[in-house]
């Protein structure tokens, strides 16, 4: 049983007070044939009497035995029981006269609850004739059955209703596990994109110095050292960015991607054109662009075999531009590959749009837009402005 069963099936004390509760309103229901053995005492006696309370006992048992198929979800009996039930209250009119719809009761209950769409018609019927037929029958001696029509009345409304509640708490439980799902898979799915990003920009930057750490290691010891120093600190970095992910609480900074994708290119040997400072973007996009940054350069690195990767930050777009022959450069395709998917996914949330594809004569290109909000201005540095912090 998976966690999200555990979330939403019944505990098994709820399910004992379900059933207690079922079974009391069961047995409640007998005390209408209780009532119509009663009245059997005043109308009748000798062998009427007799026959009378034979077919109150009769329909006492096909309730009962309702109850149990209902229990057992043995619903194809219900029907057939109901009939008979019907016929031993037609049965048991000319023994308890008018108090012979208590009877009826049951009937009509059943039906308000087990067939909603006929409920209205029979309790407009049931309480009709209750109420009616004593009164035109003159062998009776009665008027109408005003009482019985309304216990018939009231009653049937009444497990109408509960049988109401009953199915909306159903469909709010079902509702329920559907939203747990939703959100399971949402968050699944936010773990799978995160640590996308974050192990493939990590383990990109591992593998470039580490790289560089061997090439140096036969010409400049102190210089390799050093590399291996930024490559420990990176596997620290990036275990801590899996914690965070996992758990929810990493955040991207803008200022740091840019400062961290300044130092990737510069040990794969690009030129890096990167702004010096992210104050052009507000706060609510930095952490979106941050991401940009960070899925871009990894890409370049990765794919672009560029010899010069530019950033332009404005306070709505950030684009990302390499002179590689890679073939996908920044965005890996127009089509894009999981972190292009990914970065589609965010951007979308945020509702920007996202452009990948290929510079003539050569390079790629990522720009991604997003709706300026109104504290944003027009101040801001604009896409050239953003190359002056070449290295």
């Amino acid at each position: 049983m998976t966690d999200l069963d555990h979330e939403t099936a019944p505990s098994p004390a709820q399910q004992w007070a379900e059933g207690w509760r079922r079974l009391l309103l069961g047995t409640g229901m007998l005390v209408f044939p209780a009532l119509t053995a009663v009245a059997l005492a005043g109308d009748v006696s000798g062998a009427a009497a007799v026959a009378g309370y034979a077919v109150v006992a009769a329909f006492c048992l096909c309730y009962v035995l309702t109850a149990l198929a209902l229990g057992r979800d043995q619903r194809q009996w219900i029907k057939p029981l109901l009939v008979v039930m019907t016929v031993l209250f037609l049965a048991a009119l000319p023994f308890a006269h008018g108090d012979a719809f208590y009877l009826a009761t049951v009937i009509v209950s059943e039906i308000a609850v087990l067939w909603r769409t006929y409920a209205a018609r029979a309790v407009t019927i049931g309480t009709l004739a209750a109420l009616l037929l004593p009164w035109v029958v003159p062998a009776w001696h009665t008027g109408p059955g005003g009482f019985q029509a309304l216990a018939l009345l009231f009653t049937a409304l009444t497990c109408g209703a509960f049988a109401e509640i009953a199915a909306t708490n159903q469909a709010l439980v079902a509702a329920r596990a559907e939203v747990a799902r939703l959100a399971s898979e949402a968050e699944r799915n936010r773990i799978a994109r995160d640590l996308h990003d974050l192990l493939g920009h990590s383990l990109t930057a591992i593998t470039v110095k580490s790289r560089l750490a061997q090439r140096l290691a036969g010409k400049d010891l102190e210089h390799a050292v050093a590399e291996m120093a930024a490559v420990e600190t990176l596997s620290r970095q990036a275990l801590s960015d899996v914690r965070g992910a996992v758990t929810g609480y990493r955040e991207v900074s803008l200022a740091g991607e840019v400062a961290r994708g300044r130092e990737l290119l510069r040990a794969a040997g690009v030129v890096a054109d990167l702004p010096r400072a992210a104050d052009a973007v507000g706060p609510e996009h930095r952490e979106l662009f941050g991401w940009v940054v960070r899925e871009g350069i990894t890409n370049v690195v990765r794919h672009a075999r560029a010899a010069r990767c530019s950033v332009a930050l404005t306070a709505s777009s950030v684009e990302i531009r390499d002179d590689g022959t890679g073939g996908g450069g920044a965005g890996v395709g127009v089509g894009g590959g999981n972190g292009l998917t990914g970065l589609r996914e965010r951007v979308a949330a945020a509702g920007g749009t996202v452009e990948a594809g290929p510079l003539d004569p050569r390079g790629w290109r990522l720009l991604v837009t997003v709706p300026q909000s109104d504290t944003d201005t027009d101040s801001g540095p604009g896409p050239g402005s953003a190359f002056e912090g070449t290295t």
